[in-house]
């Protein structure tokens, strides 16, 4: 009489090694697919990242040539001031010695500060389009930051899906989906502002 039933351990032993190596290659292919999905992801930000940054920088660069502009409109504002003083200085000098000054004196005075009214006015037009251009690129600039992090979040997400690959560990994998899943809700962000 035998001793305990007789079970073939060898080949049970072979059926779990094949069973856990099938288990494992589907944890493997998931786990590509799903990473591969996040370096897509990944380089779609970046994109993003890039065009609005590089949209921002352009729109500085307006704001700098506007800034410049009204900088200009001003000192001529200043230059048209001067030569209106200038005139009224010559017409006082005219006064003090009694005598009545050329009318073509006080008219080039009230055409100079006339001629600041639409000066100032074109200045201040620069500096109202120069403001608009800064609020957009730092608008522009906080999208940006947006999809940088997005960025950030799809490259760590990516790393752990490397580790998940390695080490066939699924709570690996899984925190790497949940990083993705904050890539994905910065990338929404961006797009929604």
């Amino acid at each position: 009489m035998p001793e305990g039933p007789e079970v073939e351990t060898e080949k049970l032993h072979e059926a779990i090694h094949e069973e856990l190596e099938r288990e494992g290659g589907r944890l493997l292919k998931v786990i590509a697919l799903t990473t591969s999905m996040l370096a897509a992801l990944a380089a779609l930000a970046s994109l993003r990242a890039g065009a609005t940054v590089n949209e921002a920088l352009a729109l500085k660069t307006e704001a700098t040539r506007l800034q410049a502009e009204a900088s200009d409109q001003w000192a001529f504002y200043q230059a048209k001031g001067i030569k209106a003083a200038v005139q009224e200085g010559v017409r006082a000098s005219w006064l003090a010695a009694g005598k009545e000054p050329p009318p073509e004196i006080a008219e080039k005075a009230r055409r100079y500060a006339a001629e600041q009214d639409g000066i100032a006015e074109k200045a201040r037009e620069k500096e109202k389009e120069r403001d608009a251009r800064e609020k957009e690129a730092g608008e522009l600039l906080h999208v940006h930051h947006r999809f940088a992090a997005a960025v950030a979040f799809f490259q760590v997400s990516i790393a752990l899906g490397a580790v998940a690959a390695l080490t066939r560990m699924r709570l690996v994998w899984l925190s790497s989906l949940v990083v993705g899943a904050a890539g994905l809700w910065s990338i929404a962000q961006g797009l929604v502002h």
